[in-house]
């Protein structure tokens, strides 16, 4: 309780380095002693001074530095982008649960900025892993995140997907995950993206038995479970997720890939 207490409480946190991942992404770095101790598929809670306060998953921990990568999608992000290096940022955290770190054959399928956490993931599970497949998805070729760090750690085991077929096979990432399936039997699967695709994601794995952990992305507004905008069915996301198993997936198969909230809690499509 006394350590949920601490993560709760903001904290300012000066950026230490800025990189630029994609003309979209950023990768922002800075020192936190709590999210430093955070586990792949966490988050944080970050405030943008006299903008907002947003939620982001965590892409790696070194010593006590902490980095996410962040895509210029609205307001909030704008301004983050706009950030220079020494600027103060507000942090809480961190929050949820994370994956579970499993042996065997595990295949790793991501889209968009869903690769950060599995990348983070990846880097853990890459010496305990019998055999370690990562499929990733993007639009573009420019949209691939992190490749190169991917390759290192995966080696011919990363097979890259564009919409655009500008690198790697062109189509979607779950195109040649039914095709690795049809051929070879994994232990575990983990996914992290647009939310269309990880539902296709999970219901492969029904259709071939195979277990699977997928972190789930809503909006977030405290963070500890009291405003509910992030529910899906009977769960809260920041407090029982944003990381869950197939037998909770199952419980939800009804919203799971079709319905959101907005910021009224009312259920909208996903689109």
């Amino acid at each position: 309780m006394a350590y949920r207490t601490a993560a709760n409480k903001h904290r300012t946190a000066r950026i230490l380095k800025i990189e630029e991942v994609s003309p979209t992404v950023k990768k922002f770095t800075f020192k936190d002693s709590l999210c430093a101790k955070a586990m792949p598929g966490q988050f944080l809670m970050l405030w943008i001074p006299g903008v907002d306060e947003i939620p982001f998953s965590i892409l790696e921990v070194e010593g006590y530095e902490v980095s996410i990568a962040v895509k210029r999608v609205g307001e909030a992000t704008e301004a983050l982008h706009k950030l220079k290096v020494d600027a103060t940022l507000g942090v809480r955290g961190p929050f949820g649960n994370c994956f579970t770190l499993k042996s065997g054959k595990v295949l790793m399928i991501g889209g968009g900025t869903g690769i950060a956490p599995l990348l983070f993931l990846a880097k853990k599970l890459v010496k305990k892993a019998e055999k370690l497949v990562f499929i990733m998805g993007a639009k573009t070729k420019e949209e691939l995140l992190f490749i190169n760090e991917l390759e290192k750690l995966c080696g011919k085991n990363l097979i890259a997907t564009t919409e655009d077929g500008s690198h790697g096979i062109k189509g979607l990432a779950t195109e040649p995950l039914k095709e690795i399936l049809a051929k070879e039997k994994f232990d575990f699967i983990y996914t992290c993206g647009p939310e269309q695709m990880m539902r296709k994601v999970f219901d492969l794995a029904e259709k071939n038995d195979i277990i699977i952990e997928a972190s789930l992305e809503r909006l977030m507004r405290c963070a500890i479970g009291l405003c509910g905008s992030c529910v899906i069915g009977t769960y809260r996301v920041c407090r029982d997720g944003p990381v869950f198993n197939s037998n909770q997936l199952r419980k939800v198969k009804n919203e799971f890939g079709f319905l959101n909230r907005d910021f009224c809690g009312r259920k909208t499509p996903l689109e």
